[in-house]
């Protein structure tokens, strides 16, 4: 079964475009080293929960949309290898970065149960 790292963030409402841009260079990386499958997804239906939501969980402020994603990878050890040429990739080093990744969300987990329609 595959390997999912899970991400979830604020994004100031006036720097999608270039969060956008980000991503779309950051999904060109992790696929061109071996990622499977690499989606971004943009708040839509994501209610301010009174104990717990998306939005809730990242501090996000009411000039804020919360962004979901996830990369596939085959196994850990590849998700391993494929982050660690990633992280070392000069383009995805410096400029200004669209979110605050204090606020972002992450973690990595073994996919038991996988499901699509045909």
């Amino acid at each position: 079964m595959p390997y999912v790292d899970g991400f979830v963030l604020a994004v100031p409402k006036d720097k999608i475009d270039a969060y956008k841009a980000l991503a779309r260079k950051a999904c060109d990386v992790w696929m061109e080293y071996g990622a499977l499958d690499y989606v971004e997804c943009i708040g839509d239906d994501v209610p301010y929960g009174d104990l717990t939501s998306f939005p809730r969980a990242v501090m996000a402020a009411e000039n804020e949309v919360v962004v979901f994603s996830w990369i596939v990878y085959r196994d850990r050890a590849s998700r391993d290898a494929i982050n660690k040429k990633v992280m070392d990739d000069p383009r995805l080093k410096g400029g200004d970065m669209p979110f605050d990744g204090k606020r972002m969300i992450f973690g990595g987990f073994d996919t038991f149960l996988q499901a699509r329609a045909s």
